[in-house]
């Protein structure tokens, strides 16, 4: 397979084709980075599988932008279109779930919802909060015990005072706030970045030298005191982007083993008489690929260690609840967990008391099959009756948002989320009607990271053609 390597000189050329609008185009020229042959080391899973995409074998490739407002800005669009034009053969899911005004102490809470049960191949992740507190830190360290996620950091970009001159003082106070923290903040980054195997893409030095370069002031990039402008946008992507190239010549040895396919022929999988399939796999994640059939295929019956995946409490997650009132990113509920073992279902919060002035909250939750359980204060723990939502104190932002926002709350104001499984009792072969795409059904994932044993067994209802069984494991446990 003949697998494609980007130059940096290809890289700048296909950016200004896809991933930068005409007017930026008018900006002056990014600089090559000093050392363009080490860039995209750490992701080279992710783009292993974007490069060896092709017009009869199209990856699946899953892509999280993940942290605050900076990262919603149209930057992590361009970086999208980017990839989806280099790489037009890959299958390509790429979803931005950051949360605006939410540190890493804040998203530490809402990945639970948001990022682990997502299991992408990369996440782009960036934020002001949480570094120095830790918090950061420890994302990172769960997405490696739970997933088989690459990550890319990027060192922060500059901030100004919002009412200081392009050319004021660098040493006035507000400007020195401002530039001491990110530059702690940076360094930090680097560490994290290099203590957890990260690919660290250095915007802020780079950025530095393009100001210094082009005469420029950190203001020149910004549209305030911290949300990047047209020019601001080009900078941090156009930093971004050389990390995100594949380069056959890099050691694979730290990725190849954290996904694995293993054919449905080797000598791994068993064969039973009764037409069952059975496979020892060590990993927290496991899918069927599935392969193609003359007529309509049928079910199997799915089992993990002698059960059905719905005995394993950790097999279900809480979606992230819906928006606070007069919010289009912030949920109104920052974390919900649970204590007993969840079903499927729709959940409800409805509020009965309101007050933002005296921070006043009270609630009533209700499942669509657990029914009513229980009433709770927002400055308080709940646990529902049945254990199966928990809501720590002081995660609600109903009070906080009706209050920034200087609404009322809407009637009938109510909370939304779901629970929902991360596995499948019962395999339904799916009709593989192109040969080129990717047909995997996700069976089972949040298991302890350790040897388990699946066991397939057909129902008798049809054919169940399985090409191969693809084994995640973390690399943490």
């Amino acid at each position: 397979m003949k697998v494609q390597v980007i130059t940096w000189s290809a890289l700048a050329v296909t950016a200004l084709a896809a991933g930068v609008s005409a007017a930026e185009t008018a900006f002056k020229p990014l600089a090559p980075p000093a050392n363009p042959a080490a860039l995209g080391a750490n992701v080279q899973r992710t783009m292993t599988l974007l490069a060896t995409s092709t017009a009869q074998k199209r990856n699946r490739v899953r892509i999280l932008f993940y942290g605050q407002s900076v990262t919603r800005n149209p930057w992590w669009q361009e970086i999208s279109d980017y990839l989806r034009t280099t790489y037009p053969h890959a299958d390509l899911e790429i979803e931005n779930r950051a949360i605006g005004g939410y540190g890493a102490n804040v998203l530490i809470h809402t990945a639970e919802h948001d990022l682990y049960p997502f299991y992408p191949d990369l996440m782009i992740f960036h934020v002001y909060g949480g570094v120095k507190g830790g918090e950061q830190e420890k994302i990172i360290a769960k997405l490696r015990r739970t997933t088989t996620s690459e990550v890319l950091l990027w060192t922060s970009h500059f901030r100004w005072p919002r009412n200081l001159p392009r050319d004021g003082d660098p040493n006035d106070a507000g400007a020195q706030k401002l530039t001491s923290s990110d530059e702690e903040r940076s360094q930090m980054i680097r560490d994290i970045a290099a203590k957890h195997g990260c690919e660290l893409a250095e915007v802020r030095e780079q950025i530095r030298r393009y100001l210094k370069d082009n005469e420029l002031f950190p203001k020149d990039t910004l549209r305030d005191s911290v949300h990047p402008n047209k020019l601001g946008n080009y900078l941090i992507g156009g930093f971004i982007r050389p990390h995100l190239r594949h380069d056959p010549a890099f050691s694979r040895e730290p990725w190849t083993n954290l996904v694995t396919e293993v054919s449905a022929d080797d000598e791994r999988v068993t064969r039973n008489a009764d037409g069952s399939f059975e496979m020892t796999f060590d990993g927290n994640r496991v899918d069927i690929v599935a392969a193609a059939c003359d007529g309509k295929p049928g079910t199997a019956k799915v089992l993990i260690d002698g059960q059905p995946p719905s005995a394993f409490p950790e097999l279900y997650y809480h979606t992230r609840p819906s928006n606070a009132p007069h919010d289009h990113v912030r949920p109104a509920i920052n974390r919900i967990d649970h204590k007993a073992a969840l079903v499927q279902e729709k959940w409800t919060a409805k509020i009965l008391e309101c007050d933002p002035e005296k921070n006043v909250l009270t609630y009533e939750v209700s499942g669509s099959k657990t029914g009513p359980d229980g009433q709770g204060d927002h400055f308080k723990e709940f646990v529902s009756n049945s254990g199966r939502v928990v809501i720590p104190a002081r995660k609600w932002m109903v009070c906080w948002a009706v209050k920034y926002r200087k609404k009322p709350l809407p009637p009938d104001f109510t909370v939304t989320w779901e629970a929902k499984a991360l596995f499948k009792d019962t395999y339904e072969a799916p009709v593989v009607d192109d040969v080129a795409r990717d047909h995997a059904t996700m069976v089972a994932q949040g298991l302890n990271n350790a040897p388990h044993v699946l066991k397939i067994i057909p129902n008798g209802d049809g054919p169940v053609p399985i090409q191969a069984f693809r084994v995640y494991r973390p690399p943490l446990k």
